[in-house]
């Protein structure tokens, strides 16, 4: 569920002529097959992380990605990483404890704290994406009803956990984090059965990585990615999580 790795070599903005540069009133993100080949789908730079900017974007298949203090940078790669819950890959290890229940898991009770742990571990090993910036952003969709959180709880402590967006019956995973075993994993499970209930038909993990490979996701083509969520989501303001 994790974006780029290898953050600390983002590319600054004088390599990049012609590039679409979007500013607060300029909605228009370019067609994804105009994505950049090198580095892998960078699209456009600028604009702003509104509510409605966010949706636009990954409705067309686009997420922001960028390290603080740069320019917004907006990306859509092909191929693209995405688990179908149906796909999801429970080792024989992750099974056994599964079945012992080691954590307490909540849906939507920690937002922010959720996405502050995240971020901790993000700092610790692939760069400082999630940024305040960023934070803010998520939160707002959140208070919105657009983005969501998997807790795992060890007693008082949170040890586990995801986010992500729901839009139609795509389910846009942003970032996990575990501070115990499996903990993150065993999120990863409970998120999956609750959009199993309600009838989801994708995950969205991004880019490739082989602990995503590890539980099931593979890569598809972006034209793929993108024809799949022009027939899941028909509106923006609305999506099948309950």
């Amino acid at each position: 569920m994790q974006k780029m790795t290898g953050r600390s070599g983002q590319p600054g903005l004088a390599f990049m002529p012609g590039i679409k540069i979007l500013n607060e009133k300029n909605y228009d993100f370019p067609p994804v097959n105009q994505a950049m080949d090198e580095p892998n789908g960078l699209i456009a730079v600028g604009g702003d992380l509104s509510p409605e900017r966010l949706k636009y974007a990954y409705q067309a298949g686009i997420f922001p990605w960028f390290e603080e203090g740069q320019p917004i940078l907006w990306w859509s790669p092909d191929p693209r990483c995405v688990l179908y819950p149906d796909e999801l890959h429970v080792s024989k290890s992750l099974g056994k404890t599964l079945r012992k229940q080691p954590y307490k898991i909540t849906f939507d009770q920690c937002f922010d704290q959720l996405v502050n742990s995240c971020s901790r571990s993000r700092k610790n090993s692939q760069g400082t994406w999630i940024t305040q910036d960023i934070k803010l952003a998520y939160s707002h969709l959140h208070q919105l009803g657009i983005a969501h959180s998997v807790e795992a709880w060890s007693g008082e402590e949170l040890v586990g956990g995801l986010y992500g967006i729901a839009m139609g019956s795509v389910f846009f995973g942003e970032s996990m984090f575990s501070s115990k075993t499996d903990a993150s994993k065993i999120a990863l499970y409970h998120l999956i059965q609750k959009l199993k209930a309600l009838s989801f038909t994708l995950i969205d993990c991004q880019v490739y990585n082989p602990h995503l490979e590890s539980l099931g996701a593979k890569s598809i083509p972006r034209p793929v990615f993108v024809e799949h969520l022009n027939l899941q989501i028909k509106d923006r303001s609305k999506s099948n999580w309950k």
